[in-house]
């Protein structure tokens, strides 16, 4: 579980830190559409680890097995008081990230408390302006204009002095319109999964820096969709954006302007927009960039050789190990049994990954923890290819045995793994299945 959250994170770092550099060029050779959809990257490579593991062949070279013992069982009671950092921190962050989500939903539910109906003196108003506006969207709330997410139907907020703020019936229809581009869009879908990432990653600092970014590009990519169907109104669009009254961007919402977006809306208006051809080559480039990130943050490299015989790739060796240490709590309650570890190789013979092959492990969690993080120091001679090496992956069986002076012969369990045997016992040894075992 550990190892997946950090994996997780991971993924959620490289992804905003990436989004964060690219988003300026990407904007300028393609446009605000194409630039906006680079948040999915985030999101993409944060959920890569729980993509399943047959998307790709795995070519593994079985190792032989190594069997732990506890080294002494007299005086292990003290080895309970011990800190297990991983899980303390794990705990703190749901801690935090409740609290957060707590916070969110609160002021969610605050909003849609404090909407009201539209004025029947409005109807005829806003159907002038905007003659596609479902009018059961619409709500007065004194942070409009806005859209808020909500079920079955996204809201349009509209302040209370709406049909004064903005006094002219081509100001409003500008002003609908752009909401009603955010609502085709799913925008206020968007702004909550935002929030509740961010919730998320409370502790991250690019999460909060990539916050305010999100809402900047989103607006960005809205004006733009929004001016292509009128680009004879661009002018008129800019002055609506100058004569609003700017407001703080709140949870959950889209406001219709804050004031720190306004330098960017409107220096992305006066600019030349970018042809079709352009936008469309962004979305492909996007798509190709989002795939790319799937493949190499799930771990999904297609492998080396089935064996090492299939290309002239050389097996790797294991040169240095230490070995696990059996767990106290483990010791107390008796637990045994065998972790099937997969470990991917790089060219230098260090270990990069550690996964645990859940189907053939037998051992409980702690076991696993155990194995995984001693096999994460283990040193590798690496597989030649062509004189060169080169990386791989393969797999370790390592058993737990509690007194293994006291099993007896009927007592010794056989593993089948690959097309060979392992024996839990301390004495055992690995044999091939065309081999009898010693007695």
């Amino acid at each position: 579980m550990t190892e997946l959250l950090s994996r997780m994170l991971l993924g959620a770092t490289l992804g905003l830190t990436m989004v964060l550099l690219l988003r300026r060029p990407a904007r300028r050779l393609f446009g605000a559409g194409p630039a906006f959809t680079l948040w999915l990257l985030p999101i993409a490579l944060m959920l890569a680890p729980l993509l399943p593991r047959g998307w790709a062949p795995a070519a593994i070279v079985v190792l032989p097995g190594m069997t732990v013992t506890p080294h002494f069982v007299a005086g292990t009671s003290s080895a309970t008081f011990a800190i297990d950092w991983a899980h303390e921190l794990v705990a703190v962050w749901l801690f935090g990230a409740a609290a957060g989500l707590l916070r969110l939903a609160l002021h969610y539910f605050r909003l849609v408390l404090g909407t009201r109906a539209a004025p029947i003196g409005w109807m005829c108003t806003l159907a002038e302006a905007a003659p596609n506006l479902d009018l059961r969207r619409v709500r007065v709330h004194g942070t409009g204009p806005a859209v808020l997410w909500a079920l079955p139907r996204s809201l349009i907020l509209l302040p209370n002095d709406f049909t004064t703020r903005f006094d002219n019936a081509a100001t409003r229809e500008l002003v609908l319109r752009h909401e009603l581009t955010h609502v085709r869009r799913g925008d206020a879908l968007w702004s909550v999964v935002m929030e509740i990432a961010t919730a998320l990653l409370w502790f991250h600092p690019l999460a909060w820096i990539a916050r305010a970014r999100f809402r900047l590009d989103q607006e960005l990519a809205c004006d733009a969709a929004s001016l292509r169907a009128l680009p004879e109104r661009t002018a008129n669009y800019a002055r609506a954006l100058l004569d609003s009254v700017a407001v703080q961007p709140a949870p959950v919402l889209i406001p219709w302007l804050a004031e720190p977006q306004l330098k960017e809306r409107l220096a992305m208006i006066a600019r030349i927009p970018p042809s079709v051809l352009r936008r469309r080559v962004g979305f492909v480039a996007t798509a190709m960039l989002l795939a790319g990130g799937l493949f190499v943050a799930g771990g999904r490299a297609p492998a080396q050789a089935e064996t090492p015989t299939d290309t002239g790739i050389s097996s790797p060796k294991l040169e240095y190990q230490h070995s696990p240490e059996y767990p106290a709590t483990a010791i107390q309650k008796g637990e045994q049994g065998m972790v099937v570890l997969t470990l991917a190789i790089d060219s230098t013979g260090r270990v990069t990954k550690v996964a645990i092959d859940s189907a053939k492990t037998t051992a409980p969690a702690v076991l696993q923890d155990a194995a995984a993080q001693s096999a994460s120091n283990w040193l590798f001679k690496p597989g030649m290819k062509d004189g060169r090496p080169v990386a791989g992956r393969v797999q370790v069986p390592v058993t737990f045995l509690l007194k293994p002076h006291s099993l007896s012969a009927r007592a010794i369990r056989a593993t089948r793994l690959d097309g060979k045997t392992y024996y839990s016992c301390v004495a055992c040894r690995l044999f091939d299945a065309s081999r009898s075992p010693r007695k």
